[in-house]
């Protein structure tokens, strides 16, 4: 083992493998932006050299660092580009990228303000910025977990706390077992992930009210049943397809004179609440409970980076309690009684960069720039000959269609295997669709004219296949 230590603390002393990961990561940045969107066939095939035995014994750190750059860079998705449209996936702002590989050195877990004075300041000064941000209540607390997905188990953890508290139930002395009912209202086209915490939570699928959308994907408001006091309703900034926005005023004003929980699933949307020229699309929105929002979709942080917001701060932390003799607790912020985990890394290192630099006109003016890119891309790819954008461009998802789904399917095949651009589908109303999602700061109006050419390109070989 001494040998071995010896060995590290060299490799710390020299800074050799260091100087190797900086050169490769600016070779990586100097071509990401021009080089083919997806990943080739060569080196996806490359990745065989990858399944290996354990070793037996220690491989040298620049031979480790030197095979991951060789086979592992040009295998990567090019989500850092202007031109990636899938999965509602943002690229990162350089200070961000900066920020996380300084963060990467200082390796906090910002748990307690004892592990991590640096992490607990910064998650502080956060809390506040996002609650100015979104014009959120005063006492409103924030979680830094790894994505929406996290955020909203929390937001519906605090939820179901706070319900079965009303009815003189502790959730974590007691459990759910005999527990009074919590109805759960949703639109039909809710997000799989509200479905999978619903799941994870024991509230039971089956105990969700379904409520039909309107031809964008927007819950109707007029269909919402009767709420009381132990129901939770749970509408969307963004609508996974269409990026449409629920009516926030309307439904959360009814669902607090009923003293319902109410969760805004805001993985991407919520941001347009920080533009000038957008923030109609969320008004009301600060009159919900608690929210979920990413910070590495539309914010552009590097991955992972989820907040939970929650106005019921109480509900939230008792809901994720923590306890231990050997915790030490302090007048300071001690983050993880916010979030789920105690072990997670410093996100919001580079989440406090991000926001530091852009300040509040950088964010409008980053986010807007996605709409406009958004509405570009729905009015160039119109003026091809075979293609139908089928929804109201009010942010950055843009759905298209070709004249069947037959010819949708096979032109979506060929843009992904041109590499220029890429995008998945979806299902919109019994129809399938190619589903493009601006979210990059690196989108430039020349990235949008190149993925039209892209899907005329991919198109003209449908029709000649065919």
């Amino acid at each position: 083992m001494e040998k071995l230590q010896e060995k590290m603390f060299q490799e710390i002393d020299d800074k050799s493998i260091f100087k190797q990961t900086q050169e490769y990561s600016f070779e990586y940045l100097n071509t990401v932006f021009d080089r083919n969107v997806y990943p080739k066939e060569k080196a996806l095939q490359n990745l065989e050299v990858f399944d290996e035995k354990f070793p037996v014994t220690s491989t040298n750190a620049t031979e480790v660092i030197e095979q991951l750059n060789t086979y592992g860079s040009p295998a990567t998705v090019a989500t850092l580009g202007g031109r990636y449209f899938g999965f509602v996936c943002g690229s990162a702002l350089p200070v961000g990228l900066a920020a996380k590989n300084l963060g990467t050195f200082w390796d906090q877990a910002p748990a307690m303000n004892v592990l991590s004075p640096i992490g607990s300041k910064l998650e502080a000064v956060v809390e506040k910025w996002l609650i100015d941000i979104f014009n959120l209540p005063e006492d409103t607390g924030a979680g830094f977990v790894s994505g929406t997905s996290a955020a909203n188990l929390c937001g519906l953890a605090a939820a179901r706390y706070r319900i079965l508290q009303r009815n003189n139930w502790d959730i974590n002395k007691k459990g759910l077992r005999n527990s009074h009912e919590i109805k759960i209202v949703t639109s039909v086209q809710t997000h799989s992930t509200v479905k999978k915490a619903i799941g994870i939570l024991g509230l039971g699928t089956d105990n969700i009210h379904f409520v039909n959308v309107d031809d964008q994907g927007r819950i109707i408001a007029d269909e919402i049943p009767e709420l009381d006091q132990n129901t939770i309703v749970i509408l969307q900034a963004g609508n996974v397809n269409s990026g449409a926005f629920d009516d926030f005023e309307t439904i959360c004003k009814n669902a607090k004179k009923a003293n319902a929980w109410i969760h805004v699933d805001g993985a991407f949307g919520l941001w347009a609440g920080a533009v000038e020229k957008l923030k109609k699309l969320t008004k009301g929105m600060e009159l919900a409970t608690s929210w979920a929002v990413d910070g590495h979709k539309t914010l552009n942080t590097p991955y992972d980076c989820g907040i939970i917001l929650c106005a019921d701060k109480e509900a939230i932390t008792a809901a994720l309690h923590m306890s231990g003799s050997y915790i030490i607790e302090s007048t300071q912020r001690d983050g993880m009684f916010f979030t789920p985990e105690m072990s997670r890394r410093a996100r919001i290192i580079e989440l406090w960069a991000i926001l530091k630099y852009l300040g509040k006109k950088g964010v409008d003016e980053m986010v807007l720039t996605m709409h406009y890119r958004a509405k570009q891309f729905a009015d160039e790819i119109v003026k091809l000959n075979g293609f139908y954008v089928e929804n109201d461009v009010v942010f950055n998802q843009v759905l298209v269609r070709c004249e069947t789904d037959e010819i949708t399917e096979e032109t979506l095949k060929n843009i992904q295997e041109l590499r220029e651009c890429w995008l998945g589908g979806s299902i919109w109303f019994d129809k399938k669709v190619m589903r493009v999602s601006i979210c990059s700061w690196a989108t430039t109006s020349k990235d949008i004219t190149i993925a039209v050419k892209s899907f005329k390109k991919a198109l003209s070989i449908t029709t000649k296949t065919n």
